[in-house]
């Protein structure tokens, strides 16, 4: 009787474990949901959730640091409205604890009466790459390259 009881403890821990195993989820589709999520909160003009996508270590070649780019996002929100991301061609790679994402980029936002393209155009996205920290189990951007500015 112990050796089944043994036996099927055994089983359930083996198929416990098999079952985490298969719904954890990947590292690419941690930083997939990251960009997702940082979309819509973007668009939501949601300034605290676009900044929990952001390392306190940001730091990019344009100068801009965490409290800067917090700054930056908020002066955006006061000036534009109906925010529209357009986003394509999403290559990430990952290499342990860093990885960066390609992506293309589209922006339709309306500033005052007028609406239009305020990053790439119909015809050419604008190509951004990102650049990414594992801190804890939660993937962080670090940097940007590619703004137009």
């Amino acid at each position: 009787m112990r050796k089944k009881k043994s036996l099927l403890i055994f089983h359930i821990v083996f198929a416990l474990a098999f079952l985490a195993y298969l719904l954890w989820p990947t590292d690419e589709s941690r930083i997939k949901k990251l960009f997702k999520e940082g979309d819509e909160a973007i668009e939501r003009e949601d300034l605290d959730a676009v900044m929990s996508k952001v390392s306190f270590n940001y730091r990019d070649d344009y100068g801009l640091t965490f409290l800067s780019m917090k700054e930056s996002m908020q002066s955006v929100f006061k000036r534009m409205s109906d925010i529209k991301i357009t986003r394509e061609n999403l290559a990430i790679k990952i290499n342990d604890k860093t990885a960066t994402g390609d992506l293309d980029v589209r922006i339709i936002a309306t500033i005052g009466n007028n609406t239009g393209y305020v990053m790439g155009d119909l015809r050419k996205p604008v190509h951004l790459r990102f650049t990414l920290e594992k801190e804890k189990m939660k993937w962080l951007i670090t940097k940007t390259e590619g703004l137009p500015f």
